[in-house]
């Protein structure tokens, strides 16, 4: 598959940044609640410590690593994936593609915990409804991939920072909103999918997103899964949407093309028996459907595994 988009950065920061090493050359910029810093590496590297005395968060925006935190498992750290990092959170990093035509590059921002705060009791006061429980930052750190709103809400903030705008604290008040509820529905929506038994048991939405998935197969609508949390239509989808970031129906979309992905990678099973066994009625709606979220057809898809 291909890797996702490369984030754009704005002239001004070719025309002033200073290339003075090529591995993590940093170019930094600071604002009133917030720092950033780009880092590009030029050339293949291994092993470069790195560590944050602030929580951060790391965003890919070209090439590829590997990273390992706090000595453990090894993964890699790809464009449209960020990590949401604890303070003082040892990193060991790896630069196996990075050239000179083909840097690495990659964003790590600090946000003022004061800052943080604000915006916390800003959601839980004003967004939070009764079902909810209260939103807060992570205590663990985080690996998540970006769907297209997160992705844009980066890129805006990207191009705040390296502008040469007399507004830029302003307009990075009103990104950083944004970026931390969807950042938080991303950590919701990761939580309840892990299925643990005392998450899902006490709230609607973690049971109702894990009874999605052990029903896939099965005809689901909005009438169906409100009723078995006992809610209203409108209220179940207001509440889920504010809680996850996207409606129970394209949750539900986005299970079965994932269930749809790990079956075609078997060629010995039939597209048909592909698309019932994740709740599709008919090839075409499965087409359509499996063409927006990869961007390839299920027959493109499956010959990688041929």
């Amino acid at each position: 598959m291909t890797r996702g988009p490369f984030m754009q950065l704005s002239k001004e920061f070719h025309q002033y940044r200073k290339l003075e090493q090529l591995v993590e050359n940093k170019t930094s910029y600071q604002l009133e609640h917030a720092e950033l810093h780009i880092f590009e590496t030029h050339e293949v590297a291994e092993k470069i410590s790195l560590k944050f005395d602030a929580p951060v968060l790391a965003t890919m925006m070209q090439g590829k690593k590997i990273m390992q935190l706090n000595e453990g498992k090894s993964f890699n750290f790809l464009p449209s994936e960020s990590l949401l990092l604890l303070p003082e959170t040892p990193m060991l990093i790896d630069f196996p593609e990075a050239s000179f035509q083909n840097p690495t590059r990659c964003l790590a921002m600090t946000i003022s915990e004061e800052k943080i705060k604000e915006i916390l009791q800003l959601i839980n006061e004003r967004f939070k409804s009764r079902e909810e429980n209260e939103w807060l930052m992570s205590r663990i750190n985080f690996h998540f991939k970006h769907d297209y709103a997160l992705q844009q809400v980066l890129q805006h903030i990207l191009l705040i920072f390296t502008e040469d705008h007399p507004t830029k604290d302003l307009f990075l008040d009103f990104a950083l909103k944004e970026l931390l509820i969807r950042i938080l529905q991303h950590e919701k929506k990761a939580q309840y999918e892990k299925g643990e038994q005392a998450i899902y048991s006490n709230n609607r939405v973690a049971f109702i997103m894990q009874y999605i998935q052990q029903h896939l197969d099965e005809p689901l609508d909005i009438k169906t899964l409100s009723q078995k949390v006992y809610m209203s239509e409108s209220h179940f989808h207001r509440v889920f949407k504010n809680e996850v970031g996207i409606s129970p129906i394209e949750y539900l979309i986005e299970k079965r093309i994932s269930k749809a992905r790990n079956l075609l990678q078997n060629p010995e099973i039939p597209i048909k028996e592909v698309y019932l066994a994740c709740g599709f009625n008919n090839i075409s709606y499965f087409n359509r459907q499996f063409k927006r979220k990869n961007h390839c057809s299920p027959k493109t898809f499956r010959n990688q595994f041929l």
